[in-house]
């Protein structure tokens, strides 16, 4: 899968990016990761990428030729791709979001910045776009959702995880609440234990005793799961 990430600023995303399970991923051929400088294709002998709003207000806005041209240069290059751009105003993204993306051969992202993007971008795309936002709280710059977004995606693609069956079993997954509490050695450590049951070795009652213990977890924790 191909991800393709246009920023104003280039090393909030390659880093992380480059690291762990994500970082192993682009090594091994699974994701192909794309970062591009939306400053290249400012105006003028400065590359003004902004400009302050129409009907007044506080901060700049960026424009959206600049923006869109940004993005022609890697449509050509790459090829279309599903445009996600990130916006306070945007779908919440979740689990099922996440899947959808993952279905996607071709992921190119917009990482707005200061008052965001002129909307006639967006508009100018139909379709082709998706406008998303990753919680009710506003960030600086679309690069921290776009990083989010892209672990939440790569770790659903076949190989990329070690052990298919952890994106089966956790929080979100299908037909799933919260994930059931883990344990590991010690076994004992400052008075707290582990719970009988895992230590057993009945794997049917250990599995009942996840289920429930999810069960509890997701309708205390997060009702709103729970009911759905």
């Amino acid at each position: 899968m191909r991800f393709d990430v246009l920023t104003l600023f280039p090393e909030m995303v390659r880093a992380p990016l480059s690291a762990s399970i994500i970082g192993r991923a682009q090594a091994a051929g699974q994701v192909t990761l794309g970062v591009h400088d939306i400053r290249e294709h400012g105006i003028g002998r400065h590359r003004t990428v902004d400009d302050t709003p129409y009907g007044g207000g506080s901060g700049m806005v960026m424009r959206c030729d600049v923006v869109a041209d940004a993005l022609a240069a890697v449509t050509t290059a790459h090829g279309p791709g599903k445009v996600v751009l990130f916006e306070p105003s945007g779908r919440p993204f979740d689990q099922r979001m996440a899947e959808r993306f993952a279905t996607e051969a071709h992921l190119v992202f917009v990482c707005g910045h200061y008052e965001g993007v002129d909307a006639r971008f967006a508009a100018s795309l139909g379709d082709r776009v998706e406008v998303v936002s990753i919680g009710d709280f506003v960030l600086t710059g679309g690069e921290y959702a776009a990083l989010v977004v892209i672990d939440a995606v790569s770790r659903l693609l076949p190989g990329v995880l070690g052990n298919a069956d952890s994106a089966r079993v956790e929080s979100f997954a299908p037909g799933r609440g919260l994930e059931f509490p883990q344990y590991t050695r010690p076994r004992d450590w400052e008075g707290w234990g582990v719970p009988e049951v895992l230590l057993s070795g009945n794997h049917a009652k250990i599995e009942a005793w996840r289920d429930a213990q999810s069960e509890e977890r997701t309708a205390r924790v997060r009702p709103d799961l729970a009911r759905r």
